[in-house]
């Protein structure tokens, strides 16, 4: 190998793992909020929104919001999705990111936008020990609140999220009718770096 590619290399090298940390770091932050749907991943998001607030004058629901500088000054006006309050639509025609045009929020041509394909929002739990129908009582307030089927089914009387199946819309925490909520939602970027080194 010759000097100048000995230097083209290591330099590369170099650069993937300064890219690699830093994307480590903004995943980190973004453990605090939800991105819209069809959310390029955070990095890429951060450097391509221009926080036009399009997508979220395009929301029919009012579930999307800007960033305040809370968690990250870098974050800061950027849109994120309020799943505490109010779930997400799974708007058939995606206004919200047909409303960016900067591509942050875009939906891959390959994506025929069935329910197969639709974005993971966030991460959907039940919290056995205060959701009623573990404690005894029947409820079913969530029952018919979920759009993609089997992502929440019923054993016995006891409401169950398949994980495989739900994307997180948290329309079955905007039902819940126990307070605080008995239906947990986080963000996905939480589980990834917990399993980061």
């Amino acid at each position: 190998m010759d000097r100048r590619t000995f230097f083209k290399n290591t330099f590369r090298r170099s650069a993937e793992e300064v890219v690699k940390h830093i994307d480590h770091k903004v995943k980190q932050k973004a453990r605090h909020w939800i991105r819209p749907p069809y959310a390029q991943d955070e990095l890429n998001f951060l450097l391509n929104c221009t926080r036009c607030d399009a997508c979220i004058e395009a929301c029919p629901h009012d579930v999307i919001f800007n960033l305040s500088g809370q968690f990250d000054v870098q974050a800061a006006g950027t849109p994120a999705l309020d799943l505490l309050n109010v779930g997400c639509h799974l708007c058939e025609d995606w206004p919200c990111v047909n409303a960016c045009e900067t591509e942050a929020l875009q939906i891959a041509k390959s994506e025929k936008n069935t329910e197969s394909d639709l974005p993971r929002l966030a991460l959907v739990t039940i919290d056995t020990e205060t959701c009623l129908p573990y404690s005894g009582p029947e409820c079913g307030a969530c029952e018919y609140a979920c759009p993609v089927p089997g992502a929440l089914r019923w054993e016995m009387t006891r409401p169950v999220i398949d994980q495989e199946i739900c994307v997180g819309c948290g329309l079955c925490r905007e039902v819940c009718i126990v307070s605080p909520s008995a239906v947990l939602v986080s963000s996905l970027n939480q589980s990834e770096t917990q399993h980061s080194p």
